[in-house]
């Protein structure tokens, strides 16, 4: 979530210190490695995922949202479509506790929402496809 926010501020430059910033930040390799990969995955794909929330959390701009619930959002909603081996309800839970530990009061109920409304989508477009 952090490296999230440091992308939100500094754009693709940010990715330059990515390294160095799990490097500083997490002492196990395997930590290190999704960390990155997540990020860097998000990075990427964070226009889709802005969609997603954007539609799930629609009487909110993404620029109003504060940052960090904005980058668990993203993160959150990064995890959900493209983390298969990462069950929905965890990926809500981390997300869940992430906004207690770092945002305000009323912040775990609205990424509960909005995640669980973008899993929703997510679920009924697979099964859409599967159908």
């Amino acid at each position: 979530m952090q490296a999230a926010c440091l992308l939100d501020v500094q754009g693709a430059a940010g990715l330059d210190v990515l390294s160095r910033f799990f490097k500083e930040n997490a002492e196990d390799d395997i930590i290190r490695q999704l960390a990155d990969k997540w990020t860097r995955g998000l990075w990427e794909k964070h226009a889709e995922c802005d969609a997603f929330v954007s539609a799930a959390a629609a009487k909110w701009e993404m620029s109003r949202l504060n940052q960090v619930d904005r980058c668990i959002l993203r993160l959150g909603t990064y995890q959900l479509k493209y983390c298969d081996d990462i069950p929905a309800k965890v990926v809500i839970n981390e997300a869940i506790e992430l906004a207690k530990k770092y945002s305000g009061e009323f912040s775990p109920g609205f990424v509960n929402g909005v995640l669980d409304a973008i899993y929703k989508k997510i679920k009924s477009e697979a099964d859409g496809k599967n159908a």
